[in-house]
C-alpha cells in the first residue's frame, strides 16, 4: 500500500484533541531548556511511566538525550502566551516564565496545572523522532481547565 503523505499524516493526527506541555531539563552547564510538547501520554501505572516524542531537528535535542531527569508541565487553559513561547525559536524561551528548579533538578513553572519530574527510563529512536519514556518520581497537582488543542487551534472545554 502506498504511504500517506507528512502534510496528511499532520492532518489527520491534528483530528485528536491534546492538552499542551512544555517538557523541559537542565543541560550539563545548568542551563535551562523546553520546549512545547502535545506528543505526551501515560504509558504504565506501575511503575507511573510517561511518554513524550521529540523531533530529531529540535535543537535541544541532545540535551534531553543525556539528561537524567526531566520536567513536564502540564499547561493551564490561561497558558496560551507559554504554550506558544515555547514553540518558537529564537528566543530565551523562559524570560518573564516563572520557573523553578524541581526537587530533581528539571525546570518546573510556578503556573503549571500539573508537573511531573522523571526520572529518564528509556529512549527509543521511531522514524524522525525519539521517544523519551520518563518514569515519574514526583507530581504537583493543582485544580483547573487545562490548555487543549486541537485542528491547529487551541480550543477551551464545554463545562458541564
Amino acid at each position: 500500500m502506498e504511504s500517506v503523505s507528512s502534510e496528511e499524516f499532520r492532518q489527520a493526527c491534528g483530528r485528536f484533541a491534546t492538552g499542551v506541555t512544555v517538557a523541559s531539563v537542565t543541560d550539563e552547564t545548568g542551563a535551562a531548556h523546553g520546549l512545547t510538547v502535545s506528543s505526551f501520554t501515560s504509558v504504565s501505572l506501575d511503575p507511573p511511566l510517561i511518554l513524550i516524542c521529540l523531533g530529531h531537528e529540535v535543537t535541544m535535542i541532545e540535551a534531553f538525550r543525556r539528561a537524567r531527569h526531566f520536567g513536564i508541565n502540564i499547561l493551564r487553559e490561561e497558558d496560551r502566551n507559554i504554550s506558544n513561547r515555547f514553540a518558537t525559536k529564537g528566543l530565551d524561551r523562559f524570560d518573564g516564565v516563572a520557573w523553578r528548579p524541581g526537587q530533581t533538578g528539571a525546570p518546573v513553572f510556578d503556573c503549571a496545572l500539573t508537573i511531573l519530574e522523571c526520572e529518564t527510563h528509556q529512549r527509543i529512536t521511531a522514524g524522525d523522532h525519539d521517544l523519551l519514556i520518563g518514569r515519574v518520581v514526583r507530581t504537583r497537582i493543582e485544580d483547573g481547565a487545562p490548555l487543549v488543542h486541537y485542528a491547529s487551534r487551541y480550543r477551551r472545554l464545554a463545562s458541564d
